[in-house]
């Protein structure tokens, strides 16, 4: 076997499954080391670095989840669980704290392979991202050294410090990123922060909302065109890559490109040159590119919607935030945040946050995230006038996958009505029903989260608490 291979670590404490995934692994041609447990890792580690570590997640000694906060201050290797789904609750915390993947017990060797090779992929990228970092650092050693900016972003949960980690790596080098997230998770301010945090921050950063331009007007907006080119083109205009020159240019809703233009972004991504409309001279694009999008664009390319091409070009360093129901932790200093910037903005008296209001924004589940959040406190704080914030939200934890009938004229008082533990039995069979119906597929195109309209993590939050197990 070539020595120059990547290092998977295989920990875990049955003998069986150690052996299993050796063979497996190595069949794919990477080096193997196992591990029986933890301890054992920490006190005689691997020759070399690992390019990955496959963990199991319950383990005597120490746990899993243990063993991932021990690296996480020394070392960023992708780090993939093996857990069954008595320790889901256990797996959904390691990747709120950065672990790469988790997978179920038992899972298929496709999977698994499929997963050790991406996470290695990753591996690499971070390390070229830190070699690129610490040679621009030595080609720029009379700069002052300056601590990473965050300032503009509210938060202490593990799921937002490990995106933070992310920026905070990437950040100094011009590899491009992808920032992947729902509607109003602040995908924005993580691009400010990339650019902020970089070494092109005194230079510009342009911003293009790409679901906004027009078909006939693409190739104007992104590289300019001169007089002439067109019946209204009555002067020379710049486009965003030219007033981007020497920053970063921002392709927000990147997703909502339409196909037959996006061959346009591609080669301007690839051959770093464009020309305006109308103009032969070619002209370099110095610029560094962060996009973002609330599409899966992976389902994209198989339905056909997008380039895969530009898909590769553009995922060279993915960043997933999380949504804010996945990150609740962060609501009491977020809220904090928005009344300062209501009061601020506004000239009103400042009103007071109560626990019972906090309680109630606690549980919420925020289907518009952090921007839905601003809106609410902002029109509570304008009702207060100096008082206490009353929130008009819907009740807790909707379940927006129930459908019940509802009298559609009047108020009819023979109507049914439902009890509330006559819900949650209804939301338990409805669960039951899609996870059958999936054979137990939660996560995925057709999986049970998607076609519940629910987050993986949300799903399975409420299998553990309903107590829902998966058939022998």
């Amino acid at each position: 076997m070539n020595e120059e291979n990547p290092l998977v670590c295989v920990i875990d404490d049955e003998p069986a499954i150690r052996e299993s995934l050796r063979n497996l692994l190595r069949s794919a041609g990477l080096k193997v080391e196992t591990f029986d447990s933890a301890q054992h890792f920490l006190i005689s580690p691997p020759p070399g670095t690992p390019s990955c570590i496959v963990l199991d997640v319950r383990m005597p000694g120490i746990t899993g989840l243990e063993f991932q906060r021990e690296l996480a201050g020394e070392s960023q290797v992708p780090i993939i669980f093996m857990t069954g789904y008595g320790d889901i609750p256990m797996s959904v915390r390691a990747m709120k704290a950065g672990a790469f993947e988790f997978l179920t017990k038992p899972c298929s060797e496709e999977d698994l392979l499929r997963t050790v090779n991406q996470a290695i992929e990753r591996g690499l990228l971070i390390d070229e991202v830190k070699k690129e970092t610490a040679e621009r650092g030595a080609c720029l050693e009379d700069e002052p050294r300056r601590e990473a900016d965050f300032s503009e972003i509210v938060g202490v949960s593990p799921a937002l410090r490990h995106v933070l980690r992310q920026v905070a790596t990437v950040a100094a080098s011009n590899a491009t990123v992808l920032i992947l997230g729902e509607t109003g998770t602040g995908k924005e301010l993580i691009a400010r922060a990339i650019h902020q945090n970089s070494l092109r921050r005194d230079q510009p950063l342009v911003r293009v909302n790409c679901s906004s331009i027009p078909k006939e007007l693409f190739e104007s907006e992104f590289f300019g065109h001169v007089r002439g080119a067109f019946t209204s083109a009555m002067r020379d205009r710049m486009g965003r890559f030219e007033a981007a020159c020497g920053g970063t240019l921002f392709l927000d809703e990147v997703g909502e490109i339409p196909l037959e233009l996006q061959s346009k972004l591609l080669r301007v991504l690839q051959e770093k040159s464009y020309e305006r409309v109308g103009e032969d001279r070619t002209r370099h694009a110095d610029v560094r590119i962060v996009a973002a999008t609330n599409r899966d664009l992976k389902q994209e390319v198989a339905a056909g919607r997008f380039r895969e091409d530009l898909y590769y070009r553009l995922n060279v360093f993915p960043i997933k935030v999380a949504p804010l129901r996945d990150r609740k932790e962060d609501i009491p200093q977020l809220a904090s945040h928005f009344i300062d910037t209501v009061v601020k903005e506004l000239r009103c008296p400042r009103p007071r946050l109560t626990r019972a209001g906090i309680e109630k924004l606690l549980n919420y589940d925020w289907p518009g995230n952090i921007r839905e959040l601003s809106n609410v406190i902002q029109r509570a704080a304008i009702f207060a006038q100096g008082g206490a914030l009353q929130f008009d939200i819907p009740m807790s934890n909707p379940t927006p996958e129930l459908i019940f009938q509802k009298p559609t004229i009047g108020h009819d008082s023979n109507a049914e009505y439902l009890t509330e533990a006559e819900i949650r039995r209804r939301e338990r069979e409805n669960i039951s029903i899609v996870l059958q119906k999936t054979g137990w597929k939660i996560k995925g195109a057709a999986g049970a989260a998607e076609l519940l309209g629910i987050s993986p993590t949300t799903l399975f939050a409420r299998i553990e608490k309903m107590g829902l197990r998966r058939p022998a």
